[in-house]
């Protein structure tokens, strides 16, 4: 279920719905790590479990496919059903262009923005546990920028959407 070679996965497939049973309870949601390819093979998992969805790392999106991925049409299609989230954030496993641009990841990052700030999210992904090399931060934060030009969407994805999705107080 893994989506990163170097990470072992610890829930199955089968575990998901009642998981999603049991933390829709407590009204937590499932966050979702897997390769694109099982994402869109669980297309009917995603559309019965009954909790909130948050994607990791955008879906892992496939590069070069990038948003021509049938997995970011399957996100797309669960965000605009209101309960699917995605995190904006970038690890080896998004590119194949890689640092310092990340070009490729570029796209995706741009469309989900485009397409649904209100479901976004921003991650950095550190302290990078499974990553072979450890990537600048501050590179990966500003990628926000290109993504969501706009400070009040910036805003949204950073502040009100986390509150929002997290339960956190809102800020002044």
């Amino acid at each position: 279920m893994a989506a990163n070679p170097n990470t072992i996965a610890v829930t199955t497939v089968d575990m998901i719905e009642p998981l999603s049973k049991r933390v829709n309870a407590l009204g937590w949601h499932v966050q979702i790590a897997m390769d694109p390819d099982q994402i869109v093979a669980a297309e009917s998992l995603w559309n019965r479990i009954p909790s909130v969805i948050v994607f990791d790392h955008m879906g892992y999106v496939p590069e070069p496919m990038g948003t021509k991925h049938p997995v970011f049409a399957l996100i797309r299609r669960l965000i605009d059903k209101g309960r699917t989230w995605v995190k904006l954030s970038v690890i080896p496993a998004n590119t194949k262009d890689g640092p310092p641009v990340y070009a490729d990841v570029n796209k995706v990052g741009e469309a989900y923005v485009k397409a649904a700030p209100q479901r976004m999210l921003w991650g950095s992904n550190w302290p990078h546990p499974n990553e072979p090399t450890t990537p600048d931060d501050a590179i990966l934060f500003d990628l926000l920028s290109q993504w969501a030009p706009d400070d009040a969407i910036r805003h949204r994805i950073l502040v009100e959407n986390p509150e929002t999705l997290y339960g956190f107080t809102k800020s002044a």
